[in-house]
């Protein structure tokens, strides 16, 4: 399981790379919920790229271990969310904002993704 947990940090360095392209480039000309929203597709599309090559490399053993895999991912990407969000002094309702999806919010799609991508990769690849 080390190995995927090291796996993970790459996925930390394309969400930042995807969210300065957000804030450098084209959050002026969409407006900040169309930025987040462009931002979060755009991360799904990277991370499922990353994720893909990553189970076609290193294959899990079997369908539990990937949903494990999915799992460690998804907590890892919280603790990240939250620990990075309180070390800036965000509150804890502005995180939570993040992932309302009613408002508009698309977010929990990242969190959502990163823990099912392995299966489905893994599914994918299995005849």
């Amino acid at each position: 399981m080390i190995k995927y947990f090291l796996l993970w940090f790459p996925m930390l360095l394309i969400a930042v790379i995807n969210g300065a392209a957000r804030d450098l480039f084209y959050i002026k000309y969409t407006g900040e919920l169309a930025g987040h929203q462009i931002s979060t597709f755009t991360l799904i599309i990277l991370f499922g790229i990353y994720i893909s090559f990553m189970i076609k490399k290193y294959p899990p053993t079997s369908m539990k271990y990937a949903l494990k895999i999915g799992m460690l991912w998804l907590v890892l990407t919280l603790i990240f969310e939250f620990g990075f969000g309180f070390a800036r002094g965000a509150p804890v309702e502005t995180l939570f904002l993040q992932y309302d999806i009613f408002n508009g919010r698309l977010w929990i799609l990242i969190p959502v993704w990163v823990t099912i991508a392995p299966f489905f990769f893994y599914k994918l690849k299995k005849p």
